[in-house]
């Protein structure tokens, strides 16, 4: 059984770092696809929300599938990944064409976002170990490096196409390894990526979860998504416009936060089980404070050092909001429960990059980045009521067939 475990941990891994792939890509070469698409930054604010407007409903879809085909569903979705990063890079040549293509790109991450969390939380279960925080840690390792491989294929001119054939082929590669994994599951007798046995169960709705604690983690998770992917999605251009960074040193900005995410989820993956709402509240101060110093930045060496400090501070966030559910949810209901939980801080990632172009045009980019440290504070304030919801309430119950 020790290899089935082994097997689930690699393909949850392996998922993150595919995901991870079609994300540095996009963080570094979002200026050029703004060039390409010729859009003002209002526009491009207004282009992301189409992102978000695509993965809501595939996410709430892609629950009850994985739950009902459990990781062959995965799988496919990897492979899809970064094929739909090369569509908005070939289409992208006017704001209705790019709309359009992240419509399709927020489908398809969206979905996989669901898929992936579900099997790293699948995993965790099994193995016993903080598999999603290292998952997490996987995924921003691999933004790291696509980032910066995005961002000298930019420095070269290259087309805006190439570096998302480089997310196609880790989607590939991750695909393979999940669909081989779901092959020795099914070997060795056991479903999904949840090796542990279990009595037979029968399937209950959607509406027979406790949404209450699945809506607050949401919650919590998409204040903190949008701190995040405000940094993720606009470092590149604030350093370009604001520092006057070229495109080389811009790409550093995304590169930089997402390394330091990485090494901090590393870090203290271990905590996030045992100290959860003290890493929470110091996460989202941490983040404020770093949001706060990128924007008095009066050069690159000083807002790479808020986006440092910012990075740290988020990194904690998600993956110990989606450890405190995992460690309440059957694994019948796993895809669901994840579907809510992720649909609801999609908002969040969706909010994100739109809130930061909205305060942008309004304000200046600088003033922008006051707005997300608010948003880190308000964190931090609704944290203590919100993870004692989630650690007193069960978030899924599932009844034993012949028990009442």
């Amino acid at each position: 059984m020790g290899g089935v475990v082994t097997a689930s941990v690699r393909a949850a891994y392996a998922g993150f770092a595919a995901f991870g792939a079609l994300w540095g890509v996009w963080g570094a070469l979002l200026p050029s696809v703004r060039e390409q698409a010729g859009l003002s930054h209002g526009q491009l604010g207004t282009a992301l929300l189409f992102i978000g407007a695509g993965a809501l409903p595939a996410m709430l879809l892609t629950g009850p599938a994985v739950d009902r085909w459990e990781h062959r569903v995965t799988a496919l979705l990897q492979v899809a990944l970064g094929g739909t990063g090369v569509v908005v890079a070939v289409t992208g040549h006017g704001f209705v064409s790019l709309c359009v293509g992240l419509g399709l790109l927020g489908a398809v991450s969206g979905a996989a976002d669901v898929a992936n969390n579900a099997a790293a939380a699948s995993a965790e279960q099994a193995s016993g170990h903080p598999v999603i925080a290292r998952a997490h840690g996987v995924f921003s390792a691999s933004v790291v490096v696509t980032s910066l491989i995005g961002g000298a294929l930019r420095g070269v001119d290259a087309a805006v196409a190439v570096p998302f054939l480089l997310a196609t082929a880790a989607g590939g590669a991750a695909g393979l390894i999940t669909l081989a994994a779901t092959r020795t599951f099914a070997a060795a007798g056991v479903r999904g990526l949840q090796p542990a046995p279990r009595p037979r169960t029968r399937r209950r709705p959607l509406s027979t979860l406790r949404l209450l604690p699945l809506l607050v983690a949401g919650g919590l998770v998409a204040l903190a998504f949008a701190v995040e992917n405000a940094h993720q999605s606009w470092s590149a251009v604030y350093l370009g416009d604001v520092l006057s960074a070229g495109p080389a040193v811009a790409a550093a900005g995304p590169a930089v936060f997402a390394g330091v995410v990485a090494l901090a989820r590393f870090a203290v993956a271990t905590l996030t089980h045992r100290h959860a709402l003290a890493v929470l509240i110091a996460g989202a101060l941490t983040a404020a404070l770093g949001t706060a110093v990128v924007a008095a930045a009066a050069n690159v060496a000083i807002a790479l050092t808020g986006l440092g400090l910012a990075a740290a501070g988020t990194a904690v966030l998600q993956p110990t909001v989606l450890g405190l559910v995992a460690r309440r949810v059957d694994e019948t209901a796993r895809g669901r429960a994840t579907a809510v939980v992720t649909t609801v801080a999609y908002l969040g990632f969706l909010a994100g990059p739109v809130y930061v172009g909205q305060w942008a045009g309004a304000v200046g980019l600088p003033g922008a980045m006051l707005a997300v440290a608010a948003v880190a504070v308000v964190l931090a304030l609704l944290t203590w009521p919100a993870v004692r919801l989630i650690t007193r309430t069960p978030a899924a119950e599932v009844e034993p067939v012949g028990r009442r």
